[in-house]
């Protein structure tokens, strides 16, 4: 398998690492309860007894969402307490989905839902949202946060960046339509798999009105950062021209119009299976380690505290980038070099660094 396809290497960091760096994707999550409890209200269950099958597509370690999913399977539980409910967690196959059921079945400190609410029944699957994961018509709830700007694979390298938003001419437009293609059929994908009636909530990374992204709301961007680091290591000899042109975030980034194309086109596959918009909206929360260097003002700390949240997502890139001739050990050295130098950097002048997120938030329908 090509290492260029996003399953053959991309997975968030695992052994619990990824759920406790990144505290705003999990602030993302559950300030959208509300949005996803009017979804699940509009349903009108029946209480027939039958299963109510729940997903949570892109979930890595499952820490991030665990508390929003309490509060969902508890007002499902009331509304319908006859059904019992299958909660499955969906992933790439590299995911640590062994950290998955420790955080479920509350083997960490992470406080879990599990023998909370009755009649539960936790699943994982280890396919790719880019392919069907479920059989026609058994899901009734489709939920993903921060997960659906990725890939099945990038179209080209960008010559002088690591990031679609840093990318121009050919090389964006290359970006942006696998993105338009892939969407398209990810949401008829999820479309098929939904009962009729079945929401999908989906709080998805974007480029909102305003031009904003992910860690680039008008301080130092993120993306840039990450580029220039990326680089001095070749400015510096520790990496070559070619790694730095074969790592490429198998990202995809998109504005509102266009997350809800498919949704007003007729002749799309996701139209034509049946989905619809209910609610579309942009919100922005502000990184919580800027938020707290503001009220501590320690520079070193806010370092320290903040590289972990970036690494946690986007250090498989770096590391894809990386020849396969180089031996695991060199290869770790390098990755800890380049992140220690994304702290010293932090921490020399902290002001306007942080990654605020950007999200464009979804509900759809399946009619």
């Amino acid at each position: 398998m090509s290492t260029r396809e996003t399953v053959g290497f991309m997975a968030m960091k695992g052994a619990g690492y990824y759920s406790k760096a990144t505290t705003g994707a999990r602030d993302v999550i559950n300030e959208a309860v509300p949005l996803i409890i009017g979804a699940v209200d509009r349903m009108k269950l029946k209480d027939d007894a039958t299963s109510f099958r729940s997903a949570d597509i892109g979930c890595a370690d499952g820490g991030t969402s665990i508390g929003m999913w309490g509060q969902v399977l508890g007002h499902i539980r009331k509304a319908v307490p006859s059904r019992p409910i299958e909660m499955v967690y969906c992933d790439l196959p590299r995911n640590d989905f062994s950290q998955v059921f420790r955080n479920i079945h509350g083997l960490t400190d992470v406080k879990s839902y599990y023998g909370e609410i009755p009649d539960v029944y936790p699943f994982a699957s280890g396919t790719s949202f880019h392919q069907a994961i479920f059989p026609p018509a058994s899901l009734n709830l489709a939920f993903s946060a921060t997960a659906s700007h990725y890939i099945s694979k990038v179209p080209c390298n960008i010559s002088n960046h690591v990031h679609m938003v840093g990318a121009s001419g050919a090389e964006r437009a290359a970006y942006e339509e696998i993105g338009r293609v892939e969407w398209d059929r990810l949401l008829a994908l999820r479309a098929r798999e939904l009962v009729p009636g079945g929401r999908l909530c989906y709080l998805n990374f974007g480029i909102d009105s305003q031009g904003r992204y992910l860690g680039s709301t008008g301080g130092v961007s993120m993306f840039d950062t990450y580029d220039k680091l990326w680089r001095g290591l070749v400015d510096d000899k520790i990496i070559t021209e070619a790694e730095y042109a074969a790592t490429n975030f198998p990202q995809v980034y998109r504005t509102a119009d266009q997350f809800t194309a498919p949704l007003r086109d007729t002749s799309s596959g996701a139209y034509k299976a049946g989905l619809r918009l209910e609610h579309v909206e942009e919100r922005h929360l502000v990184c919580p380690y800027a938020k707290a260097f503001a009220e501590h003002g320690d520079a070193a700390r806010f370092a320290r505290e903040y590289i972990p949240t970036l690494r946690s997502w986007s250090e498989p890139t770096f590391a894809s980038g990386l020849s396969s001739d180089r031996p695991p050990e060199q290869r770790a050295e390098i990755l800890d070099e380049y992140f220690g130098r994304y702290e010293k950097f932090v921490a020399a002048d902290p002001k306007g660094h942080g990654m605020d997120y950007i999200h464009v938030h979804l509900i759809c329908v399946k009619e």
